[in-house]
């Protein structure tokens, strides 16, 4: 009977496969979670796999931001978010609420149907071990209704990938600058992907529009999925950029959960 709960776990997309939850922080759905998993695992930091359901679907109890000592968190170096300098000029940058571990055991769950906690990861310290993410549901909601939409215009989507997700404020600020990074990113909330459709491996955009070419205008068939995932949910507002490419990578778009709407570059 409590695995019919998990329809009201799934997402806007019906394709979320976990739900984080901050310990001592009040949360939606706590009684659900509490009766699917058990009171202790609110508590324990971690992965916590929904044994013997009909999909899997698993409770991520994070550390508290409290857990960040010095910039670092045992021997992961994260940095310092603005808002533990001054006062965030809004909730949008308030400190995060907490850090998902990430270890070489746990790297591989699936947070929804096409994600998983590995392609969320700031691309550094590859050798350090456990590594601490941020990351909001509704992100990864909002690229699973992306995926639908894309699919649903004729567009066929097996892959969505992740080229940057969340970054450490120390990861991001070596790329701030005329040009680069932006120093109040949202990627260090959690609630920022540039993403790519890469159906065959290759690690580069596909030709969405089919006209002969993978350039920005590839990058703009996203960005429309977007702007209709949006007018059907406006609680997943946020921002799109559309970026070309170079001889480092090939044409992307930038996703957004902020909260308010946002729009940048050419397609």
């Amino acid at each position: 009977m409590a695995f019919a709960f998990l329809d009201s776990l799934v997402g806007l997309s019906g394709k979320l496969r976990a739900r984080f939850v901050a310990r001592g922080t009040p949360t939606l759905g706590i009684p659900i979670l509490a009766q699917l998993f058990g009171d202790s695992a609110l508590e324990i930091a971690g992965v916590h796999p929904l044994m013997d359901a009909t999909r899997s679907f698993s409770l991520i109890t994070m550390l508290p931001f409290s857990a960040k000592r010095s910039g670092r968190i045992g021997s992961y170096r994260i940095g310092s978010w603005p808002a533990e300098r001054h006062a965030p000029r809004s909730e949008l940058y308030a400190n995060p609420e907490g850090f998902i571990e990430v270890t070489q055991e746990n790297e591989s769950t699936y947070v929804s149907d096409h994600f998983r906690l590995s392609d969320f990861l700031t691309h550094d310290q590859q050798d350090t071990w456990p590594k601490y993410l941020v990351l909001n549901e509704r992100l990864v909601d909002k690229l699973e209704l992306v995926i639908q939409d894309l699919n649903a215009h004729g567009v066929h989507v097996e892959h969505l990938s992740v080229m940057s997700g969340f970054r450490t404020p120390e990861y991001n600020v070596q790329g701030v600058g005329e040009g680069g990074r932006a120093r109040d990113s949202r990627h260090q909330y959690g609630d920022a992907a540039d993403v790519f459709v890469d159906n065959n491996g290759t690690g580069r955009m596909q030709d969405l529009n089919h006209d002969g070419r993978v350039n920005a205008a590839d990058a703009k068939v996203i960005r429309d999925a977007v702007d209709r995932v949006e007018a059907a949910h406006p609680e997943l507002v946020g921002g799109v950029g559309i970026y070309r490419g170079n001889s480092m990578h090939g044409p992307f778009a930038h996703v957004d959960a902020r909260g308010v709407r946002a729009r940048w570059g050419r397609g």
